[in-house]
Parts: structure tokens; C-alpha cells; sequence
């Protein structure tokens, strides 16, 4: 099943997922180096990636929505890609939560806050997995015939 929205012939939306889930691990590896440590800096770093992760989160969830909408009502993969969403937006808001918790705080992570970061990290792997069920196992985003000696994407062919 081919994606709706393409960039230079390629699925925008796992473009751009790779942004969130590296900032959001990134937060909560200075979370843990910030219990490590204790050094002042790792809980600023936090806050920042926290944000830039939700804010490219947002991004990419719109575009995994749109082809989401293309997935043939029924299927296992419209079933997949449902818990893969709604998982994704528990995920941001689990991580947001975590954010508003530390801006009461000067940016140190409360217990709190640091369960609802682990959490969102732990659920993201869960919705990560089904992101490439969808993928990998049901072909959604993958060209109709692609195959190892299929042309560029950049030649406008398709992939048969």
C-alpha cells in the first residue's frame, strides 16, 4: 500500500518520526545521567529535547494520519495503525506532562515526572514495534512491486 504523502517519492511520515523518538530517548538519558551525576545542565537538556520531541512528534503524527486515512477500512492494518496513533498521542502526552511537571520545579525532574518520561519512553517502544508491524509485516508506505533492483524513487517510474 502506497503512502499518501511523499517527499522526493518517499513516505514523508517515517522521515520524520526518527526526530521525536531520538529527542525523547535523548530526555530521558539526561534524566539518568542527571540522577547519575546530579550535574546541573542535564535537566535544562531535558526540557529542551522534551519540547523538540513533542513539537516533531506533532509533526510526524499528522502525516502518519494522512496515510493512516488511505488504509482500507477493516483490515488489520487500519486496526494496527489505530493503536499505533493513539499510542503515539499517549506517548506525547505522557512526555508533556512530564515538561509542565519540571517548569514548577527549575527544570528538575520530581519523581513524577521522571515514571511519566520512562513511561512514554517504555509505550513509545510498544507503538514503535507496531510502526514497523505496519511496515515491515503489512507493506504499508511500501511501493506497489518494490523489490531489490527496483529504479530510484527519483525517477518517477514505478517501483515494478
Amino acid at each position: 500500500m502506497d503512502s499518501r504523502a511523499k517527499a522526493l517519492g518517499h513516505p514523508v511520515h517515517p522521515m520524520l518520526i526518527v526526530f521525536p523518538l531520538g529527542l525523547l530517548i535523548t530526555s530521558v538519558i539526561f534524566d539518568i545521567l542527571y540522577l547519575i551525576t546530579n550535574g546541573s545542565g542535564f535537566p535544562i537538556a531535558a526540557a529542551y529535547t522534551i519540547a523538540a520531541g513533542i513539537i516533531g512528534g506533532l509533526v510526524a503524527g499528522v502525516f502518519g494520519l494522512i496515510d493512516w486515512t488511505a488504509i482500507p477500512a477493516g483490515s488489520r492494518a487500519r486496526r494496527v495503525g489505530l493503536l499505533h496513533g493513539i499510542g503515539n498521542v499517549v506517548v506525547l502526552l505522557l512526555f508533556a506532562a512530564s515538561w509542565l511537571l519540571r517548569t514548577t520545579t527549575d527544570w528538575l525532574p520530581s519523581v513524577p515526572a521522571l515514571a511519566l518520561s520512562f513511561a512514554g519512553v517504555l509505550l513509545g517502544a510498544v507503538t514503535g514495534w507496531l510502526g514497523g508491524e505496519l511496515v515491515d509485516r503489512l507493506g504499508v508506505g511500501v511501493d506497489e512491486g518494490a523489490h531489490v533492483n527496483a529504479p530510484s524513487s527519483l525517477s518517477g517510474g514505478p517501483a515494478r
